[in-house]
C-alpha cells in the first residue's frame, strides 16, 4: 500500500512537470509563428499566462464568489442582503470569537519578535558551532505542521485523573510539586487556555523570526557599533539606540507576516480545543460554519471580513517594502 501511494505520488508530480513543459513548449512554438516582430514583444507574456490564469481561477475568481455568497442564505440560492453580516455580529459568541482573535493579534506577533531578537542576539554572541546548534534546535519546529505542533502540546497539556500517571509534561511537574492536576486548555481564568494555545505558534514561530532577525542584526555595520563603544554607550544603549534602529525594517517585516499568520490561524484551535472553552478563533469559526452548520451565508461573511481586516495590514506592507527599496 506505501509503495502504490508512493509510486502515485512520483507519478502525479511527474505528470505535473510534464503538463507544465508541454504548455511553455506549446506557447513558445506558437510564438515562433508569428512575425518576429512580434515574436519578441509576445513571447514575454506568453511566459507568465500561465501564472496569471492561476491567479484569476484560484485566487480572484473564488475571492468574488466569497463577496457575493456572503451575500446570500446558508444554501447560497437567495439574496439575503447583509443579514449574515448583522447575525454575526449581533451573535455574543461571534463577539467573544473577536475579541479571542484580536487577543491573539495583540500578543502572539509581538512575543514572536520579542523573543525571535532575544534568541538572535543571544545566539550571535555563542561559539560559531554553538550558535549552528543553539538557531538548528529553536528553527526545528518550523518543520512540523501546525497540526503536528498541536498534537504535540497536547499530550504536553494532558490532564489524567488524580490518582493515575501524568502523560502530560505539564501536569507531570505540577503533581510533582504536589500540586493536583489540571486541565489546562479547559482553564478559562484570565484566557489561560487561549494564552496556553498561543505558546504553541510561538513555539513554532520563534525559529522564522529568529532567522531573519539574526541575519538583520550581523548586517548591522562594524563600525557603527565599535564607534557608539568610544563614545562611551553601554551595550544595552547600543542595542536599543543603534541595532533596533537600524533592523526596523526587519522587525516591521516579521511582526506584520506574523500578525496575517495570527488572524488565519485555525490548526492549533480546531486540534486542541475545536473552539470550545471560550477559545474560539475567526478561522475556526469560518471551519465550523461552512462544515459542521453547513452556512455557506455566514462562512463566507466571515471570510470578507477577514479579507477587510488583512488587506490595510498588506497594503501597509507593500508600501512599507517600497520605501525601503526607495531608500535603499
Amino acid at each position: 500500500m506505501l509503495l502504490e501511494k508512493f509510486g502515485v505520488a512520483v507519478l502525479t508530480v511527474l505528470a505535473g512537470i510534464g503538463a507544465a513543459l508541454l504548455l511553455f513548449w506549446l506557447l513558445n512554438k506558437l510564438a515562433e509563428l508569428m512575425p518576429s516582430k512580434w515574436e519578441e514583444r509576445i513571447k514575454p507574456f506568453f511566459y507568465i499566462l500561465p501564472a496569471y490564469l492561476a491567479v484569476i481561477i484560484y485566487l480572484i475568481y473564488p475571492a468574488i464568489q466569497t463577496v457575493v455568497d456572503s451575500f446570500r442564505d446558508s444554501t447560497s440560492t437567495t439574496f439575503v442582503g447583509f443579514e449574515n453580516y448583522s447575525r454575526l455580529l449581533a451573535s455574543s459568541g461571534f463577539r467573544s470569537t473577536l475579541f479571542n482573535t484580536l487577543l491573539w493579534i495583540l500578543i502572539v506577533p509581538a512575543a514572536t519578535v520579542i523573543l525571535g531578537l532575544a534568541v538572535a542576539v543571544l545566539a550571535d554572541r555563542l561559539k560559531p558551532q554553538s550558535e549552528k546548534l543553539a538557531k538548528t534546535i529553536i528553527f526545528m519546529p518550523m518543520a512540523i505542521s501546525m497540526v503536528g505542533a498541536a498534537t504535540i502540546w497536547r499530550f504536553v497539556y494532558a490532564a489524567m485523573p488524580e490518582g493515575q500517571p501524568q502523560i502530560g509534561l505539564l501536569n507531570a511537574m505540577w503533581t510533582g510539586l504536589g500540586g493536583s492536576p489540571v486541565a489546562w486548555i479547559q482553564q478559562n481564568t484570565l484566557h489561560l487556555n487561549s494564552l496556553l494555545l498561543m505558546v504553541v505558534l510561538l513555539w513554532s514561530q520563534v525559529g522564522f523570526s529568529m532567522v531573519l532577525l539574526s541575519a538583520a542584526v550581523k548586517g548591522v555595520p562594524g563600525d557603527t557599533l565599535e564607534a557608539a563603544r568610544i563614545d562611551g554607550a553601554t551595550e544595552r544603549q547600543i542595542f536599543f539606540q543603534v541595532v533596533v534602529p537600524q533592523i526596523k525594517g526587519t522587525i516591521i517585516t516579521v511582526f506584520i507576516t506574523v500578525t496575517i499568520s495570527v488572524m488565519k490561524i485555525f490548526d492549533i484551535v480546531y486540534v486542541l480545543t475545536n473552539g470550545n472553552f471560550n477559545t474560539n478563533v475567526v478561522g475556526n469559526e469560518f471551519f465550523n460554519q461552512l462544515n459542521t452548520n453547513f452556512n455557506n451565508g455566514a462562512a463566507s461573511a466571515i471570510v470578507v471580513l477577514l479579507m477587510l481586516a488583512v488587506v490595510p495590514i498588506m497594503w501597509y506592507q507593500v508600501r512599507h517594502f517600497k520605501a525601503e527599496e526607495a531608500n535603499g
